[in-house]
This record gives C-alpha cells, structure tokens and sequence, in this order.
C-alpha cells in the first residue's frame, strides 16, 4: 500500500470514490500522520454514525450539516468546523448540498485501495 501522496494534488486529476449512498470523497494528501479528505454530500446524504481510532477535524466548506459527536447535536454551515476524538461515535445529515474537508491522524488506512 502507498503511504504517501504526491506533493501537489490537482482536483482535475483526482477520482472522486464513493463513500455511501449520496457521498463521494477524493483523498488529497497524505503521509502515516496525517490524511486530508475532500467529501461530498447530496441534500439529505448521511455519515452513518460510526467511530475510529484516528483524531479528526472537519470543516465545512459548503451546505449545511447537522453533526452528531457523542451527545451533542449543532447545526454547522460554510465556515463552521468541528473536532473528534478518537473512538467517539460521531455522524452527520446533510440539510443542504455541500463539501466538508476532513483531515485524520493517524491517516485512514483503510481508505487507501491497494
């Protein structure tokens, strides 16, 4: 498996994959430290609730999501971000079409196809 990305990524270039049913991502960056993730949603596209042993933080570039992290439940929109620690059940709904930009640490590993 690669575990490094090229030093420039070019959008154009990039294969948009799907990540669930109204969500695809493009995989941007990445070394073993770290990962950032491009992610797109259709009105009404869901992150099923899940968790992972990688620390997360998201901000919203576009749309309108309503963010689940642990017990608190907030409305976020263009400009807003968010935090997640590791192995806290998180998820989201989208309300209105946009991209988020996630970044990991670790990288996901298992986002990578061999």
């Amino acid at each position: 498996m690669k575990t490094r990305s090229t030093t420039y990524q070019i959008e154009q270039e990039i294969a948009w994959e799907p990540a669930g049913e109204g969500v695809t991502r493009q995989i941007m960056a990445y070394d073993g430290q770290l990962m950032l993730v491009k992610v797109k949603f259709e009105t009404g596209a869901v992150g099923a609730p899940h968790t992972h042993y990688h620390s997360q933080a998201s901000y919203v570039v576009s749309g309108k999501f309503e963010l689940t992290i642990g017990d608190q439940k907030r409305i976020l929109v263009a400009g807003d971000g968010y935090y997640v620690e590791p192995d806290q059940l998180h998820g989201a709904v989208c309300l209105e079409a946009g991209v988020l930009i996630d970044t990991f640490s670790p990288m996901r590993a298992d986002f990578l196809r061999k």
